[in-house]
């Protein structure tokens, strides 16, 4: 009768156990990280972690989903889909102004002089564009670039006469003559540049530092579930840019490979941006970025990204760099 007993006792602690193990959620160690990401150089260092084999390194099982449009990542971030994502500034703040519980851990790249405002040779100032026709796509970086331009020279988006398209058609119809100008970004503005003498360079992002910049976000419930898992991929972002630092010609054709791209089409676009370490960011998300990020927030209230600007303090964590 014990040994039934013992038997007894043994299954139910076998059954209860095994019932524990499966209804538990997967630890940091194995759970999958899903990001969102698309195909700018600006987000290169995750493709050289995936192609060296970084994430593995550090224990990390990570997909990365590559989206061609700002509307699908965003989707696939704000339905819970991605537990992070590689996004531009502005859309960040639009996000998290529509009240997603997000938290931006770490300022990726900046571009200086990939995005442009490109013109006709009759066109030599800022001030020049006032009654123009010009080429941008609303609501994305190009927006947000030529906005803030006007602004800086006493005009306003009413006195152009926009012509609304995608950026990769801004530069073409400037170089039929449709437009006057063009605002777009690499390797557009690589192509146009080749093809037309007359073109040239108007305004770049350099102007402003940091206004033109992409960041990586994370949904705030899973930080918090899987915060050594979120350390680690600031360290995995750190080593496959040293690797990018120490190795720019296999990294580039890495980042080049991952965009579509081959790596001699992209060595200005490579040379316009800007990218950020873990070191640097413990600076920038604590200062310098603190005022780029309100610039970046004013201008896209006044293109409309949305009516009140929100506390970019409760969006921004450091935390994670430590």
């Amino acid at each position: 009768m014990k040994k039934w007993i013992a038997l007894l006792t043994g299954l139910i602690l076998l059954f209860s156990t095994t019932m524990l193990a499966i209804a538990a959620p997967a630890s940091e160690e194995n759970a999958k990280v899903r990001i969102g990401t698309q195909p700018w150089i600006g987000y290169g260092p995750w493709w050289i972690a995936k192609d060296l084999g970084i994430f593995e390194k550090y224990g990390l099982d990570v997909e990365l989903i590559d989206f061609i449009e700002d509307k699908e990542v965003n989707a696939a971030f704000a339905s819970g889909d991605m537990n992070a994502a590689n996004i531009a500034t502005h859309t960040a703040l639009k996000l998290f102004s529509v009240g997603l519980d997000m938290r931006l851990i770490l300022l990726e790249d900046v571009s200086t002089s990939a995005d442009a405002i490109l013109v006709s040779s009759d066109i030599s100032s800022v001030a020049d564009l006032k009654g123009k026709s010009i080429a941008y796509e609303e609501g994305t970086t190009s927006d947000l670039l030529l906005n803030y331009a006007l602004a800086q020279n006493g005009l306003n988006i009413s006195e152009i006469s926009p012509v609304p398209m995608p950026a990769s058609d801004a530069g073409t119809t400037l170089l039929s003559g449709d437009v006057q100008a063009a605002v777009t970004y690499e390797p557009y503005i690589s192509e146009i540049l080749k093809n037309n003498d007359s073109i040239k360079i108007l305004y770049k992002a350099e102007e402003r530092p940091g206004l033109i910049s992409d960041v990586f976000v994370v949904n705030t419930k899973w930080a918090l579930e899987n915060t050594e898992t979120v350390r680690k991929l600031l360290q995995v972002w750190d080593e496959a840019l040293q690797y990018y630092i120490e190795n720019p010609g296999s990294a580039q054709k890495i980042i080049a490979n991952a965009v579509g791209s081959a790596p001699e089409d992209l060595v200005t676009a490579f040379e316009g941006v800007q990218f950020f370490s873990i070191h640097e960011n413990q600076k920038a998300l604590s200062s310098d970025f603190l005022n780029t990020i309100q610039d970046v927030a004013q201008v896209s209230q006044s293109i409309g990204l949305f009516n009140s600007i929100p506390d970019v303090s409760k969006l921004i964590d450091a935390s994670y760099l430590d």
